[in-house]
């Protein structure tokens, strides 16, 4: 099957959507499809096309219906999707209009979007392979933030939790992913020169970040809203413990009884959890094993064959 995945971020990027384009087209190619990834649709020859992100993708969908009124159609929801533009637009958005198949990367997120789209909605969770990264840092309890800065991922509540912890607190919060404008890198690069537990290491090379993911303490995600957080997937795959905000996403891929959550931009929550993590080594062994337990969900195995279901339900014209 020929397949064209569009995502409006630019090759060479880390962000989550492209990560998802790549990680599809390496499946999908193994498999037998033939699969480009672009940002624009060019009227190429395909058989369906899948599309990341229904506001970025809307105009390419519409010009790929407009050439192929009966060709099958694979909207993937994003967070910003569903959480941010969908509501800003009473629950409709072109592109989920013109989709003949909707994608969404956690079970929480069917029940974020309004009924008439649940029928053409189908749940695909990412998976991740595991890396060694080496044994932790002996000398500091490092746990590791992984994300752009971005608002939506209220990225210095950790350093701002951490700076609560008490003077013999070994803990640093190392932070990898790109500023996207410039005053979030100058608030970045203040907050490592004022907080001698935090330090921000910019983008980094995708393989350094799952080894450092791997060797830290714990993943530490402070995200307002998720569709489908691609680095608790690869937390898990690396059985790497998590505290996270409590939010939809994260309920979906953790389980709602986690013990690992707190409350969205509660700095005094997060700050209890990370002294707990530092200090009560059964209760990061108990983070542990719930997060061991569901490795086998993020098996890149499993993702193949829901993508595979997938393609298996899509109604290809006739020639």
């Amino acid at each position: 099957m020929r397949i064209a995945i569009i995502t409006h971020t630019r090759r060479g990027s880390r962000g989550g959507n492209r990560v998802t384009a790549l990680r599809w087209a390496g499946l999908l190619r193994r498999a037998g499809h033939r699969v480009t990834i672009g940002q624009y649709w060019r009227g190429d020859a395909t058989d369906v096309l899948v599309a990341l992100h229904a506001t970025h993708s809307a105009a390419e969908l519409e010009r790929y219906h407009a050439a192929h009124p009966a060709g099958p159609s694979v909207l993937v929801l994003t967070g910003t999707d569903v959480y941010v533009d969908l509501p800003a637009a009473g629950g409709h958005l072109p592109a989920l209009e013109l989709a003949t198949h909707l994608v969404a990367l956690n079970p929480c997120v069917l029940d974020a979007i309004p009924a008439v789209y649940r029928a053409r909605a189908s749940v695909i969770t990412q998976s991740a392979r595991a890396v060694d990264g080496g044994p932790p840092d002996p000398e500091r309890f490092e746990v590791l933030v992984a994300g752009h800065l971005r608002r939506i991922k209220d990225p210095f509540l950790a350093p701002r939790a951490a700076r609560l912890l008490p003077e013999t607190s070994r803990l640093l919060v190392t932070h990898v992913g790109g500023a996207l404008d410039e005053a979030m890198r100058r608030l970045a690069e203040k907050e490592s020169e004022r907080n001698p537990r935090y330090r921000w290491l910019g983008e980094r090379p995708r393989r350094e970040v799952l080894e450092r993911l791997d060797r830290a303490r714990a993943l530490v995600v402070t995200s307002v809203n998720e569709g489908g957080p691609g680095v608790v997937t690869e937390a898990l795959a690396c059985t790497t413990p998590i505290l996270s905000t409590r939010i939809p996403a994260a309920e979906g891929l953790l389980g709602a009884d986690y013990p690992g959550f707190f409350g969205v931009g509660e700095v005094g929550e997060l700050a209890r959890a990370l002294g707990r993590i530092e200090n009560d080594p059964a209760f990061l062994d108990v983070l542990r094993a719930r997060c061991a337990a569901l490795r086998a969900s993020v098996d890149p195995a499993r993702e193949q064959r829901d993508l595979e279901r997938l393609l298996e339900g899509l109604t290809l014209p006739a020639d």
